[in-house]
């Protein structure tokens, strides 16, 4: 049900990646279709957009998809822990491969969402260090008109 573009905004994590990687994040944007469950986010790479297909896998439990990464080969638990269906959604992964597991949150929303989505992120364990705002940016992100 949280099908559509929505915009990438907030992210939390305490894996290794993230905190070496942060300086270099803004936001995106993401395309979910629940005809295939594909999350296609667009984000900036250097002087062009870069889109990557994830199709997660629906679980018995509702707002709680599997993703495997056949990049890095992890696996993904992925759930849906708040969303309204129009203006957010506060989404927690839990990401497990054989050098360790990390935690990460992501806000998909409007601004107004990003003190909900810091509260949740502190409430995972993360800490302010581990939190990014995501600056915006004209790329990747579709005209309004």
């Amino acid at each position: 049900q949280i099908t559509g573009r929505w915009y990438s905004i907030g992210l939390a994590s305490n894996s290794n990646w993230f905190k070496e990687k942060k300086h270099l994040m803004k936001m995106c944007t993401t395309d979910i279709s629940a005809t295939e469950l594909v999350a296609t986010p667009a984000r900036p790479q250097g002087d062009r957009c870069e889109k990557r297909n994830s199709l997660y896998t629906k679980t018995d439990q509702p707002g709680r998809f599997s993703y495997t990464s056949p990049r890095w080969g992890s696996e993904h638990d992925i759930r849906v822990v708040e969303t309204n269906y129009n203006e957010y959604a506060l989404v927690a992964t839990q990401i497990s491969k054989n050098t360790g597991s990390s935690t990460m949150v992501l806000l998909y929303s409007i601004p107004e969402r990003l003190e909900r989505f810091t509260q949740f992120s502190r409430e995972q364990g993360l800490t302010d260090e581990e939190i990014l705002i995501l600056p915006q940016t004209d790329e990747c992100i579709p005209d309004a008109a």
